[in-house]
């Protein structure tokens, strides 16, 4: 038996969030998303929990066996700002022709992806995708200027759910690991959402 000694690179900074609607019309997760993904670069800090499940099988007066399950994954990105017609489309706001938003009433809160990049030390990066989320809470705080600037960030909440067969509920790419194909970047990956070995690999293909 051999030891083998690994050095794994430490989180460096986050970078960039993508985000790209589902496009189905019935209110119901399709899969199927919009040609437009949307990259922003305001993101100061990003918190992922999972909420996991876990159910004892007793027999003969013990513990036999545990089943365990992700039933969804919270997202909680501190950013300091965020397109106002982004979030409005995230909440279900009504917006009218007009401009005028109608916000908080009974507007179905519709599925999206969203994305996020983890830079590691050494160059390499962490790839995510969340396929199928909805937004969850958002805080929006304003305070009074002061003499020096501070920064005024505010809080998304996104609920990740499970989102194939398999209830996977996430789907990454670390170039940090052995096994990561050649020629992934981050463009490729996010020019739409990946929920396949067969979109990954297409993405890796494209020009």
């Amino acid at each position: 038996m051999s030891i083998t000694t690994k050095k794994p690179p430490i989180k460096e900074t986050i970078g960039a969030q993508y985000v790209c609607f589902d496009q189905s019309e019935n209110d119901e997760y399709s899969g199927t998303y919009s040609e437009e993904v949307e990259k922003t670069e305001v993101v100061k800090s990003v918190k992922v929990t999972e909420n996991a499940e876990n159910t004892d099988v007793y027999a003969s007066g013990g513990v036999y066996d545990t089943d365990s399950s992700t039933a969804s994954t919270d997202i909680e990105v501190e950013v300091i700002a965020f397109p106002a017609e982004t979030l409005a489309r995230m909440r279900g706001d009504v917006v009218d022709a007009g401009g005028l938003v109608l916000s908080g009433g009974k507007g179905v809160r519709p599925f999206f992806a969203y994305g996020k990049v983890v830079k590691l030390k050494r160059g390499k990066v962490r790839l995510e995708w969340y396929p199928k989320c909805k937004l969850s809470e958002n805080t929006d705080e304003t305070k009074t200027r002061e003499e020096s600037f501070s920064e005024q960030t505010d809080t998304i909440t996104i609920k990740a759910y499970p989102f194939n067969e398999n209830d996977d509920i996430k789907a990454m790419v670390d170039t940090s690991a052995k096994n990561i194909p050649e020629g992934i970047t981050e463009e490729k990956f996010f020019a739409k959402p990946i929920l396949t070995k067969e979109d990954l690999a297409a993405a890796v293909a494209t020009e």
